[in-house]
């Protein structure tokens, strides 16, 4: 799966769970730039995606890209278990509040289309989990990923991965 591996950081991490026979669990940052991370074989992957739209294509584009996206996922991966997203509430501007929206939209057709259970994670949450501050800047963010053994092309994908780790985190107290 060409766009998945292009960017995967595999090497596993201190904090993710080994056990090659985990459940598969996907975490995703959804945007333009969208950062992904999964437990998969027991080892962690993770990168960005950009789904950034053409000069002569239509609006509409970029969310069929995220879907063929999705499915690649799914041919590489398998059934996730579970698909976590950081549910955002609060956007910088109109014109990202529109493109969360398409994506959130597509992602959760997508799941219930194919029976994966998802869940949205506020950012806050996230943020403190990794670094205990609720409102941590992308460097913090970015520093966390560090922490935990990861490279992180940039804080799209440091979120997802801390996304990640508190997902298996919330997984380990079940």
């Amino acid at each position: 799966m060409t766009a998945l591996a292009s960017n995967a950081a595999t090497s596993p991490s201190p904090q993710v769970a080994l056990d090659a026979h985990a459940p598969l669990i996907v975490a995703l940052d959804l945007g333009t730039t969208l950062g992904w991370a999964l437990r998969f074989s027991g080892q962690a992957m993770s990168g960005t995606e950009h789904f950034k739209v053409g000069r002569f294509e239509g609006g509409g584009m970029r969310y069929l890209r995220f879907v063929r996206w999705l499915d690649e996922l799914w041919r590489f991966a398998g059934r996730p278990s579970t698909l976590y997203f950081e549910e955002v509430r609060r956007h910088r501007g109109v014109d990202a509040a529109h493109v969360y929206g398409g994506f959130l939209a597509q992602l959760t057709a997508w799941c219930e289309r194919h029976g994966v259970p998802y869940q949205g994670v506020p950012v806050g949450t996230i943020k403190k989990f990794a670094t205990g501050k609720g409102n941590a800047d992308k460097a913090a963010m970015i520093e966390a990923a560090k922490r935990w053994g990861h490279r992180p092309e940039d804080d799209n994908e440091a979120d997802a991965l801390a996304l990640l780790h508190w997902a298996i985190a919330k997984e380990a107290k079940a």
